[in-house]
């Protein structure tokens, strides 16, 4: 449904959609013959502003689409509640440094041929009632199989669906397979060729991230009895559940980190659950000046990710040089955005996530006076927050007010600042400039998380709750810290939130803030510790690999 391909495309809306960004990107560097498809999005996700009262609002995301997009010519139709709707298709070549490229197909339904209606639904990401979405959701499934079909792509080898969203390419595969067999309607035997060819990628515990429409609203827009005639196929307590959709039509079905795999044996018991574990594109992901490290020491880490591995040997000197280099960078980027003058030489905590409750964003500042007593005591700080909440997400707005109003009560040992319309160009510029990346999720409910990883191949350590990729990533003191072990192993404690926040107050004044200020050393070390450990594996040259080997050609 979203894919983060460039700053000036916003077609994506946070991890999900910088993730499918990163996979396309290796999957070219690995020559894996691949076609991604997704929607315009002619409106984008939105912009975000933050009023006076630290409140977010939200403008459209309009963008040049001839600028960054060639028109395909191929037209195709699909039937929504009765009607005829016409898709065209736009296309972005992901070039690698080899020449080998892999395509994104953009589906479009604003053409003239469409009611004023229609034409809408490739306007908004995420946008509108539960009819646009489903509505959405055929364009994507249906019209992205017969899209491909009519672009020449006549053997799909396998259709990897990136969460639920993309679940009807199932119902348009039944019907080819019927076809082939001479039917006009499909049975068990389509279903068992279908789950042959399709691969599922769950991403989420989370329940809101799992579509799902009443049956009544699902048979008005497609039109088709046989979604309530198989229901063990497409059907859950009465509702057309997309994750279950995808579930029982696919043959490998995967969670995105060792953790997440197994919260999802639990909540899909009848189903096989392995676990790919999340990665990011280490070249796109990398900042300048530590590219131009990694070319003089690693010569080749582009295109093996895993030689990263001997940044072991690199010296700490020119590490932390270089990480001076991508903070003035991050510094200057947040004088010209806010006018805040920040300290180089202090310690800089960063947070950048999708604004929404499990996540937390508020944890650090949800006891002030003790955040003050420790900067007093211990050491100075900074701190930079970013992240946008979901239009309709009141929680996670309300959230981003707190923090932005607790910047003035933190006094002169604290400086804080939220850096509006966070995006791919503002994410790399600060997951490589802070000195510490910060993440607090509720577990289990923090599938894996990426923004840890792209600042690991900055040599930027983790200061993060035990849940998703961080339980794999994590060894104590060597690539960052764990916030709340004790926490994570009791899940009878009362306050959940209190324990983590208590953890975190400690592990930042007894432990993270004395050895950046003590053991400048012993700090740089942990970062070398982070590219070499993290930085080599948790990539996506490696989960490519894997999806190739697991999913795509076993």
């Amino acid at each position: 449904m979203e894919i983060a391909l460039d700053s000036g495309m916003p077609t994506y809306a946070g991890g999900l959609g910088v993730l499918a960004g990163d996979t396309v990107r290796s999957a070219a560097e690995l020559k894996v013959p691949m076609i991604a498809v997704t929607l315009l999005h002619r409106k984008g996700y939105f912009h975000q502003k933050i009023d006076a009262s630290g409140w977010q609002r939200e403008e459209p995301g309009d963008w040049d689409i001839g600028a960054h997009l060639e028109e395909m010519s191929p037209r195709v139709v699909v039937t929504i509640e009765g009607r005829s709707v016409c898709l065209r298709a736009w296309k972005y070549e992901v070039r690698a440094a080899g020449g080998s490229s892999v395509p994104v197909i953009f589906l479009d339904t604003d053409i003239p041929e469409n009611s004023a209606w229609d034409r809408t639904l490739t306007h908004f990401l995420y946008g509108g009632d539960a009819c646009y979405r489903i509505c959405q959701e055929v364009v994507l499934g249906i019209g992205g199989v017969r899209m491909l079909r009519a672009l020449g792509c006549t053997e799909l080898t396998r259709c990897h669906m990136n969460e639920g969203h993309a679940a009807l390419l199932g119902l348009e595969l039944l019907d080819e397979s019927a076809r082939r067999a001479g039917r006009s309607t499909f049975n068990h035997d389509d279903v068992e060729a279908v789950r042959r060819q399709c691969v599922f990628t769950t991403h989420t515990p989370v329940a809101s991230g799992h579509d799902q429409f009443p049956l009544d609203l699902a048979t008005r827009v497609l039109g088709r009895a046989e979604v309530t005639g198989m229901h063990e196929v497409f059907c859950v307590e009465g509702t057309l559940n997309m994750t279950f959709l995808a579930l029982n039509l696919s043959h490998f079905i995967n969670g995105v980190a060792k953790k997440h795999a197994e919260t999802s044996q639990l909540m899909f018991a009848h189903y096989k659950i392995d676990s790919i574990t999340n990665g990011v594109h280490a070249a796109t992901w990398t900042s300048p000046p530590f590219q131009e490290l990694f070319d003089r020491h690693i010569p080749g880490w582009r295109g093996d990710n895993f030689s990263l591995r001997f940044a072991h040997s690199l010296p700490l000197t020119e590490i932390w040089d270089t990480h001076l280099t991508a903070k003035m960078h991050l510094l200057e980027r947040v004088q010209r955005m806010t006018g805040v003058v920040l300290d180089p030489h202090v310690l800089t905590l960063g947070f950048a996530r999708r604004a929404t409750a499990y996540k937390r964003s508020d944890l650090l500042v949800s006891d002030v006076e003790r955040l003050r007593r420790i900067a007093k005591s211990a050491g100075r700080l900074q701190i930079i927050y970013g992240g946008k909440a979901h239009p309709n997400d009141h929680q996670g707005k309300e959230a981003i007010q707190r923090i932005i109003r607790v910047k003035d009560w933190l006094g002169p040992d604290i400086t804080m600042v939220y850096l509006p319309d966070y995006d791919l160009d503002l994410a790399r510029v600060m997951v490589a400039g802070v000195d510490v990346w910060l993440n607090t999720p509720q577990p289990p409910l923090e599938a894996s998380g990426t923004s840890g990883m792209k600042a690991a191949l900055n040599g930027v350590p983790s200061l993060s709750v035990l849940d998703g990729w961080w339980i794999e990533g994590w060894i104590e003191g060597e690539t960052g810290w764990a916030i709340g072990e004790h926490c994570s192993m009791d899940r009878t404690h009362p306050d959940r939130n209190a324990c983590d926040a208590a953890a975190l107050y400690d592990k930042l004044e007894h432990v993270v803030i004395p050895l950046f200020y003590r053991n400048r050393d012993r700090f740089t070390d942990v970062m070398r510790h982070c590219i070499s450990l993290n930085g080599s594996f948790f990539n996506t040259q490696r989960m490519v690999s894997q999806y190739v080997i697991k999913a795509y050609f076993e």
